[in-house]
């Protein structure tokens, strides 16, 4: 007796190695999967502009790589003392306006730089309700914890999404047609729309998405939402509140990710790497019975095999880690 609804996932026929770069932008979601490509030391960039939910903005943070957009001091906002842009997350902000531009402005440099040499870009909406500043009509990434007051909110139009990323996509195939698309579907609801809202805002995502697949750059759609949703369906899947996927659930929806982009050398090496990484985060007490020491050395033979097969693969901090073991 089958207990899931499982479902199979045709592999893509463009893979990711490790020697391609990739670039998440959109929900927590994105930076989950994002948060894997670095754990596997792969070449990666995860939300440039910070955590972006809604197609507007996901679209705005592409834009801005694209268009070579340059901030200067009227595109900032001062909130009680502190320099901010609706379209970057918090840690761009500052009490010292250059210091903002400044942050601002090398991080688009950087995201320019990467997309250049990018293979894939992975999009990942979450919602299709956005907020205007009512001072300006402008859709925002981020309100900065400003009041409500302040702000409009509004759903999204299909139409609209499907409008305004058809010409991004028109934009980014001229710019750089190699690129491989792939739209995904955020799993976790917001839950502050209420569960009826949650669905409709859902629903305008996936119509649009839908229509978006018609592009002649034939992007892609991986259906993160619907391994959460249809295949676990499980609240024992969920973290504490209830909304965002487990560390359980996220390890899940990755392994179909690998299996779907990943040939089986990439798979080997990242789970690898992965390893080596997560092996640094044990703590360590004391070495009275050389244990350590025997642990460091195996890592650091298994290091010194890794980069010698893969010389594009940078594991200089592991391998300082370990050796400053030895000394212990």
């Amino acid at each position: 007796m089958e207990l899931r609804t499982t479902f199979d996932i045709t592999p893509s026929v463009n893979k990711i190695t490790y020697i391609d770069p990739v670039i998440f932008i959109g929900s927590c979601f994105a930076t989950a999967i994002g948060n894997k490509f670095e754990t596997g030391h792969m070449p990666v960039m995860i939300n440039p502009s910070g955590t972006v939910y809604n197609p507007v903005s996901v679209g705005n943070t592409l834009d801005k790589i694209l268009s070579g957009k340059n901030y200067v001091k009227r595109d900032l906002y001062n909130n009680n003392g502190k320099w901010l842009s609706f379209d970057y997350y918090t840690d761009f902000s500052s009490v010292n306006q250059d210091k903002t531009l400044r942050s601002i402005n090398l991080r688009l440099v950087e995201a320019r730089k990467f997309i250049a040499s990018a293979r894939f870009l992975f999009f990942t909406f979450g919602t299709a309700r956005v907020y205007r500043w009512k001072q300006t009509g402008k859709i925002v990434s981020n309100c900065h914890k400003i009041p409500a007051a302040y702000f409009s909110h509004e759903l999204l139009k299909v139409s609209d999404i499907v409008s305004s990323w058809n010409k991004l996509l028109d934009i980014l195939k001229s710019q750089y047609p190699d690129i491989k698309v792939t739209f995904t579907i955020s799993p976790v609801r917001h839950w502050k729309d209420g569960a009826h809202g949650n669905q409709v805002s859902k629903s305008i995502l996936f119509m649009a998405v839908e229509e978006l697949l018609n592009h002649p750059s034939k992007p892609a759609y991986f259906p993160a939402y619907e391994l959460l949703m249809d295949d676990l369906r499980d609240y024992r899947y969920y973290d504490d509140d209830m909304l965002h996927p487990s560390s359980t659930a996220v390890d899940y929806i990755w392994e179909a990710f690998s299996d779907c982009y990943f040939d089986v050398r990439t798979k080997e090496l990242w789970k690898e790497v992965s390893g080596i990484s997560k092996a640094v985060s044990h703590k360590i007490q004391s070495d009275s019975t050389g244990g350590i020491k025997k642990f460091a050395e195996i890592i650091l033979s298994r290091i010194n095999k890794l980069s010698k097969n893969n010389p594009s693969l940078n594991l200089n901090k592991e391998k300082r880690y370990f050796l400053n073991l030895l000394k212990i």
